[in-house]
């Protein structure tokens, strides 16, 4: 499994990419210095890293993102499950739920999810 990793702040500007892309390195430096007051430098210090990291890609100034969000963050879950929970899925359901009893509409959509996987 790819490993990504973003502090809080990264992924903030990360959002504002996956919301906006492709978005031109400008306009993220603009909406970087309203969201974080950040110079148009530190805009494309934090850009290059992600870059490195291989979430986005900026070509020509126009960036985009090579990992997009949903995969992003399903990685991140799945790295939560394996590191906490020895990847047992019902093993992390059961510390989710505990004490906190689950909706009607939250347990329909866990239901489908499983009769889609059962489906293949």
């Amino acid at each position: 499994m790819t490993e990504y990793q973003m502090g809080a702040i990264e992924s903030r500007f990360a959002d504002i990419i996956w919301e906006n892309e492709p978005i031109s390195s400008t306009e993220l430096a603009r909406q970087s210095e309203l969201e974080f007051a950040w110079k148009k430098s530190t805009t494309y210090t934090v850009l290059k890293r992600l870059c490195e990291k291989g979430l986005f890609q900026n070509n020509g100034g126009t960036v985009t993102s090579c990992v997009s969000r949903e995969r992003f963050y399903a990685l991140q879950s799945e790295k939560f499950v394996e590191q906490t929970f020895h990847g047992s899925l019902p093993a992390f359901l059961a510390a989710f739920t505990n004490g906190r009893p689950l909706k009607k509409e939250e347990v329909e959509s866990l239901r489908a999810m499983v009769a889609r996987y059962e489906e293949g």
